[in-house]
């Protein structure tokens, strides 16, 4: 699966990130305490946003599909660092609605096949260049 490229873009405001994509305008930044203006989340928490947002669209899109009673979904996200280059996140998903005990497995086994979760249970190579 290919998404629309995300520009990121520094202008000087400390630690400030601009980002787009397509019609969409967002930020990052950093707390006052590191020297930022605590205008958006810092980058750790943009991505566990990301695993939070995928699984609650995709539990959403499921329940949808198959017609069960699903009415909200809360997840809090966390990461800890464990070694330098092993890190844990920790998910835990709270669901809302009359649900079975089947319907609700399910649902934690359709969560840890979201997209974003694959992602970064998987091995990721970044590929950077310097441009211009």
């Amino acid at each position: 699966m290919s998404e629309s490229p995300v520009h990121a873009r520094y202008q000087g405001i400390p630690y400030q990130v601009t980002f787009s994509a397509e019609t969409q305008r967002w930020l990052a930044d950093e707390p006052a305490a590191l020297g930022g203006a605590d205008s958006g989340p810092p980058p750790f928490q943009l991505l566990l946003s990301s695993l939070g947002a995928c699984t609650c669209i995709t539990l959403a899109m499921y329940s949808k599909r198959k017609g069960w009673p699903l009415e909200g979904i809360d997840v809090e996200l966390n990461y800890t660092e464990l070694n330098p280059g092993q890190t844990r996140i920790g998910r835990a998903i709270q669901l809302h609605g009359e649900l079975d005990a089947e319907q609700r497995q399910r649902l934690l086994e359709i969560a840890n096949a979201c997209p974003v979760h694959k992602l970064l249970s998987g091995e990721i190579g970044i590929d950077s260049r310097l441009e211009g």
